[in-house]
């Protein structure tokens, strides 16, 4: 097997970057000078990059597809096996299904460039193969950086970025569909926080992705959005106005600069744009006249995106005040009766366990995680003398504590909820109910209980009776799985039961202990996480069982009872 040379993936690596910067001539003499050097060689791997990247190159310069090129590209990728080859091959008719508007096909190709990528990236496409997914997947035009009607440039811009809410994404889609338009090397688009009174942007362009800040009484930009100037900069360094430190300090020599305020609908500045080194020239009046055209279908998207990032923050904040309700009610549950604080937190870490075991989404799981919290409120209105006595509850008594699941309905009931938060007070009133109708407060059975009621049920039996109450200790783990697995089909929704037990042990032992100071040992989680509750039943009820089984059930039974042997370990 012929070994590349470090001189030979220095060029493509070269060649690449000029892709990047948009100079095609550049990069498609030096794939030339690569594939005149191994043609002759046995490197199947560089022959097919080559091809691959001519075939784009040729495209780019002139907007003909050459489908030979990319065919042999792709077929001596296949031969070589070469997962660089097949990276490039992939990404390269990616890209050009993409610019023709092949968009499901482009997507194809992109997404088998990027599980290519996460197996090896010796030239860093991936974060180009994200971007273009996310071009995709915004409904954005790929603009393949040629020269082209301004009018056509202005159109594509303002169809991507009008696709867009996220504000660092905006930012550079603006930045990089401005460069192209303007035929620039680079282009920064700087907002102007004026809380802080500071220039901002997230750099997508030439330099690494990070976020630069800085007061917006300084620089060019700053200048800028301070006096509401244009400039257009025929050579920065004769220019008292141009900080030569910035090139000194990243080795970028800056030539020419055209750099704009943005302006809203009310002629207020909300930043700046900086384009900098013209590829053929200087820039020219068509070129601010462009730039202020791109402005004005920036601006208003940048104020969208601006508007929802705060309505985002805006919900962000109220989801943590409604959260921290529903936290508060249900501790006020808990200060009434010291013994079963805790009881609802297990309720909604063992419903949350059945949720995963079952598939539901994220947001479903949501839900009925905040039922779990809040499904004993009504405990609230329980007298003391029935929620804690110590002994067994009178028929009267019992009646009594019963009511809890009408009053928790009634509280929840008054609480004003979205359409998709109403379910919470349907799954928390019915965790009571019996599936085979026989439960309380309103006899439902089968699917007439919501599925979060159904599971509900399930984690609230199963933690009654694995924890300690004032008139008994908890009971033995073979009576439990006894109750929960007899009483599918008649208490219990026989689906949710079966999920139940099968999660595995070192998540149910993880619930229990977790108002405890003990932690599940590195080498019990291991035991514990092969085997799950119907295993656990199996050996309870067993006459005779191996030594194996035997130290799960040893194991698994320290950490139910908590008692020593437990470990302190995270």
């Amino acid at each position: 097997m012929t070994v590349v040379s470090e001189d030979i993936k220095n060029n493509i690596n070269s060649a690449l970057d000029h892709i990047r910067q948009k100079d095609y001539q550049s990069a498609k003499e030096l794939v030339n000078n690569i594939y005149a050097q191994v043609k002759d060689n046995n490197l199947p791997e560089v022959i097919s990059i080559c091809l691959s990247l001519n075939a784009f190159l040729n495209y780019s310069l002139g907007g003909i597809q050459e489908m030979s090129g990319i065919q042999d590209g792709s077929f001596m990728a296949e031969q070589s096996q070469d997962t660089t080859a097949l990276l490039i091959s992939e990404l390269i008719k990616g890209s050009i299904n993409f610019s023709e508007n092949n968009k499901d096909v482009a997507l194809i190709h992109y997404n088998n460039a990027l599980k290519l990528s996460s197996v090896k990236d010796e030239y860093c496409l991936s974060d180009l193969i994200n971007t273009r997914i996310k071009q995709l997947q915004n409904g954005m035009d790929y603009s393949l950086p040629t020269q082209t009607d301004p009018l056509v440039s202005l159109v594509k811009i303002s169809r991507s970025i009008t696709a867009l809410t996220d504000i660092d994404e905006l930012l550079k889609v603006i930045a990089e569909e401005t460069r192209n338009a303007m035929q620039a090397d680079r282009c920064t688009v700087f907002l102007w926080d004026k809380e802080s009174n500071e220039l901002w942007s997230k750099v997508a362009l030439g330099v690494e992705n990070k976020e630069i800040r800085f007061p917006a009484d300084k620089g060019l930009a700053g200048y800028v959005v301070q006096t509401g100037e244009t400039l257009n900069i025929t050579d920065a360094y004769s220019d008292s106005r141009f900080n030569p430190e910035v090139d000194k300090n990243t080795g970028y020599h800056t030539k020419t600069i055209l750099c704009m305020p943005i302006m809203n609908n009310n002629h207020e500045i909300i930043g700046a744009f900086q384009v900098l080194n013209k590829i053929d020239g200087i820039f020219t009046k068509n070129d601010e006249d462009l730039l202020i055209a791109i402005g004005g279908s920036a601006s208003i998207a940048l104020e969208n995106a601006q508007l929802f990032d705060q309505q985002l923050q805006m919900y962000r904040e109220q989801k943590l005040l409604f959260e921290s309700f529903i936290d508060t009610l249900a501790t006020s549950v808990d200060a009434r009766d010291k013994i079963t604080a805790g009881h609802s937190t297990r309720v909604k870490l063992y419903s949350s366990l059945i949720a995963e075991e079952l598939g539901l989404s994220q947001k479903e799981k949501s839900l009925i995680e905040k039922a779990a919290t809040l499904h004993d409120i009504g405990k609230i209105g329980i007298r003391d003398s029935v929620l804690q006595k110590e002994g067994k509850l009178t028929d009267e008594e019992y009646k009594h504590i019963q009511e809890h699941v009408r009053i928790t309905h009634n509280i929840l009931n008054k609480l004003y909820m979205s359409p998709d938060f109403r379910i919470i007070t349907e799954m928390a009133s019915s965790h009571h109910e019996k599936y085979d109708g026989s439960g309380y407060y309103r006899h439902l059975k089968g699917e007439e209980i919501t599925l979060g009621g159904r599971i509900l049920a399930v984690a609230d039996v199963f933690d009654a009776i694995t924890s300690k109450r004032h008139y008994r200790d908890k009971m033995p783990i073979k009576n439990v799985l006894s109750i929960i697995s007899d009483g599918a089909g008649s208490h219990f929704d026989p689906e949710i039961v079966d999920m139940f037990l099968k999660i595995s042990l070192d998540k149910i032992a993880g619930v229990l202990l977790s108002d405890s100071e003990t932690r599940i040992s590195n080498e019990d989680v291991s035991v514990l996480k092969s085997h799950n509750l119907y295993n656990i039943k199996s050996y309870t009820l067993s006459e005779q069982i191996g030594e194996n089984e035997q130290r799960v059930l040893d194991i698994f039974n320290r950490y139910y009872l908590n008692t020593e042997g437990g470990s302190n370990e995270a």
